[in-house]
């Protein structure tokens, strides 16, 4: 009877020591679940700053896209130092644009007049529309919208925006 009263004691003290061992890993558990938390409202508290800061350095422009048969006819309405422009492109070809007109990627102006927008971005003519990708100047890093030939989508910094 001995042994079983050891036996049963040290059952006991087994059991004790997992539950204290499953209390110290709920404890660690809870405390790195609120780690996590704190640095998860700490990372988007900063990028919503960071967003706010690069929306206050835009430049107003817009720009009025039309899709025709043989590539892109483009409208500056504001932010720009053309008013029109238009070229051939084949589908899936992009073309740079700036605020001084067609450019090439690795040929960018340097020139730089505060009263227009600062602005880069590439656009192409695709099967079904229109995809346009912001480099600089703008909010939007992609566009992709369905545009049917000779109807036209206007844009700005923003994105995607009405005609009027």
């Amino acid at each position: 009877m001995a042994f079983i009263s050891k036996l049963c004691v040290s059952e006991t003290k087994l059991e004790l020591k997992f539950k204290n061992r499953d209390m110290k890993t709920i404890l660690n558990f809870r405390k790195l679940f609120s780690i996590m938390v704190m640095a998860l409202l700490f990372l988007t508290a900063t990028s919503e700053l960071v967003a706010q800061e690069k929306t206050a350095e835009l430049k107003e422009f817009k720009i009025i896209v039309e899709k025709t048969d043989d590539g892109i006819k483009m409208k500056s309405e504001k932010g720009s130092a053309w008013i029109d422009l238009s070229f051939n492109l084949n589908n899936d070809r992009p073309q740079a644009v700036d605020e001084y007109g067609m450019t090439e990627l690795n040929n960018v102006s340097e020139n730089k007049d505060e009263n227009l927008a600062d602005f880069l971005f590439t656009i192409t003519k695709t099967e079904n529309g229109i995809e346009l990708k912001g480099i600089e100047g703008t909010a939007w890093t992609e566009l992709k919208f369905s545009l049917a030939e000779n109807k036209k989508q206007a844009i700005d910094q923003f994105g995607m925006t009405g005609l009027n």
